[in-house]
């Protein structure tokens, strides 16, 4: 978590000095460490902390700070970067990076048997990043995941078109529509099973890739919004605590590794194909989203007929 949030921090101080798109890629690349370090290393560590009967409230909260996250920085940003300058905007950024590693400091670690850095540690197995235990919640969450890739490609163009002033307010409401309801999802999944509330999750899902792909006002748009952050309000909290109940707890953080590298390969090829089949004909905005909703259903269709088999309902735990 340390070093993700270094790297962050690091990488924002560097963005003023950036000139030329080779060295801003290499940056970016060297960013991206710190979303594949901090967010598997907290995951992880909510998994370490958590009662097992409320892993599922603990991973909504965990999710309900990020979506905090997410939804404040933009908003922030473009603040400073409109009254200050875009300089200005990143230099605080790595400011807010670095106060989370005081944070982090203060923090007491969960794992009992550490081992000291060896530059052996660098190589890589497929067995460090790929954990059998958690195909299920995986294999969810990648088909779930091809929705979110599709609005992040498609979303600003559908808002020009619609004559939305502001591109990101689908973001916006998505964001807001999530927040309350990862808490109650989180709690709901630990008393009713991680499938019980997946199969509402994806139904939300799948009605909000209806809406917006059909939208041709505003209001049908925001809705589609709001179905979405519902949807993906559930889906996510409850995805993380059956991953956690699944993995081995010597291995968690490869558990977690696992269903994060699912995570991203259904948000990019979600958006690789939301582009490709979108082809910059507004026309095609109707399939593109009924063929991603199509996506979800399948993930639905896999949790009820296979993923069942792994469900875990922690209030039964109790007897």
């Amino acid at each position: 978590m340390v070093f993700g949030a270094t790297v962050s921090g690091l990488a924002a101080l560097v963005y003023p000095h950036v000139t030329v798109v080779w060295a801003f890629l290499l940056l970016r690349f060297f960013h991206g460490f710190s979303t594949g370090f901090k967010p598997t290393g907290t995951a992880a560590y909510v998994g370490d902390i958590a009662p097992l009967l409320k892993r599922g409230e603990a991973m909504g909260i965990f999710g309900l700070f990020g979506s905090m996250g997410m939804a404040i920085g933009p908003a922030i940003g473009s603040y400073i970067a409109s009254a200050a300058s875009l300089n200005t905007m990143f230099y605080t950024s790595s400011l807010m990076a670095l106060l989370s590693v005081v944070i982090l400091a203060g923090m007491r670690e969960t794992l009992v048997n550490r081992e000291k850095f060896r530059p052996d540690h660098l190589k890589i197995n497929w067995a460090d990043v790929y954990e059998p235990r958690v195909l299920y919640p995986s294999v969810t969450l990648l088909l779930t995941m091809l929705p979110f890739g599709a609005v992040l490609t498609l979303a600003p163009d559908f808002s020009d078109y619609l004559g939305m002033g502001n591109r990101g307010l689908y973001f916006t409401t998505f964001t807001i529509a999530s927040l309350g309801i990862r808490f109650i999802a989180g709690k709901a999944s630990d008393k009713f099973g991680r499938v019980a509330v997946l199969r509402f999750s994806i139904f939300f899902l799948v009605a909000a890739m209806i809406t917006t792909g059909f939208s041709t006002s505003v209001w049908q748009f925001l809705t589609g919004a709001v179905l979405f952050g519902i949807g993906t309000g559930m889906n996510s909290p409850t995805i993380y605590a059956w991953t956690i109940d699944l993995s081995d707890e010597r291995h968690r953080g490869r558990g977690i590794a696992t269903m994060y590298i699912a995570l991203e390969v259904g948000i990019g090829l979600g958006a690789l194909l939301a582009g490709w089949l979108y082809g910059n004909h507004f026309s095609h905005m109707p399939f593109v989203f009924s063929f991603v909703g199509f996506v979800a259903f399948l993930g639905w269709v896999f949790v009820e007929l296979i993923g069942k088999k792994k469900d875990v309902i922690p209030s039964q735990l109790r007897q």
